[in-house]
């Protein structure tokens, strides 16, 4: 937690590199005061907790209302807050990006795995790994939080051969059989296919997972239809990724896969909207 309060810290000092003028020149150093977070919008929670043992270590006194992966609703108090007016006041606009950020993931997550679930009520929904440097940790935590699958957290996490290793091996098959021969007997292999033929190729050298990267909803039933013909399909557990948002992702769902993956709820979430608002004035 003290390295999370440390990133916090490091972008308290870049919305104040010289400190808050504004609340220096108003606010008396030993003002303290009450303060409320409250929801302006519904949605889901999501690492609240760990945003409330930062603020603890940054001297503020916090009582959580909510737990992450609960739901709630317009009008709603999140957070109390009790300490320095200027503390307070500091850490608002950096608390409530990163919580309106963070609560938007895991509410996104929800209703695209509501939508996803009606249909498939077996079909996980994943995250990937384009999400903003520095939040891969509390990103992913707000995927899970809001039912999703976090996916790896990081390229030592799992074996994911893509195109740019494709290429530099020779072919899918070389890139397969290469990470089985190499890799320890704990990780599966997973790759990502392009096309029915590479799909085929990657299966026979022994991928134990394909990922169906930017293919169409019909591309992918040919491709499911094939491997099904051929025998191939059980083999492997089978992704679809790319291009899928709320707008497509029923349709992908319709289909005989097991995991579907997205960046949508990280990349370009629900924004949940969020206030602080003082409310009792301890000491001026």
């Amino acid at each position: 937690m003290e390295l999370l309060c440390d990133v916090f810290v490091e972008w308290l000092l870049e919305d104040a590199p010289h400190g808050d003028l504004t609340s220096e020149l108003l606010i008396p150093r030993d003002c303290k005061v009450k303060a409320v977070v409250i929801a302006k919008s519904s949605g889901v929670a999501a690492c609240i907790e760990d945003l409330c043992e930062v603020l603890e270590l940054l001297g503020i006194k916090v009582e959580c209302k909510i737990r992450s992966g609960q739901e709630f609703n317009y009008g709603d108090v999140l957070m109390f807050l009790e300490g320095s007016a200027r503390s307070i006041l500091l850490v608002e606009r950096t608390l409530l990006n990163l919580l309106s950020y963070l609560f938007g993931v895991a509410t996104s997550t929800k209703n695209l795995l509501n939508k996803v679930r009606v249909i498939n009520k077996n079909v996980r929904l994943a995250a990937t790994r384009k999400i903003p440097p520095g939040l891969r940790y509390l990103v992913k935590k707000a995927v899970a939080y809001g039912g999703g699958d976090t996916h790896r957290f990081s390229l030592s996490d799992a074996i994911l051969v893509k195109d740019n290793h494709i290429a530099i091996l020779g072919g899918v098959s070389n890139a397969v059989k290469a990470a089985k021969e190499k890799a320890s007997f704990i990780h599966k292999v997973e790759v990502e296919v392009k096309s029915l033929e590479e799909a085929i190729e990657a299966i026979e050298a022994g991928a134990d997972v394909i990922m169906l990267d930017n293919m169409s909803v019909e591309e992918c039933s040919n491709v499911l239809n094939e491997l099904k013909r051929r025998g191939l399909r059980d083999r492997v557990i089978i992704e679809v990724s790319g291009g899928i948002g709320f707008d497509n992702i029923a349709d992908y769902a319709k289909l005989d896969v097991d995991v579907i993956s997205t960046s949508r709820i990280t990349m370009n979430p629900e924004r949940v909207d969020l206030s602080l608002d003082v409310i009792e004035v301890i000491k001026f």
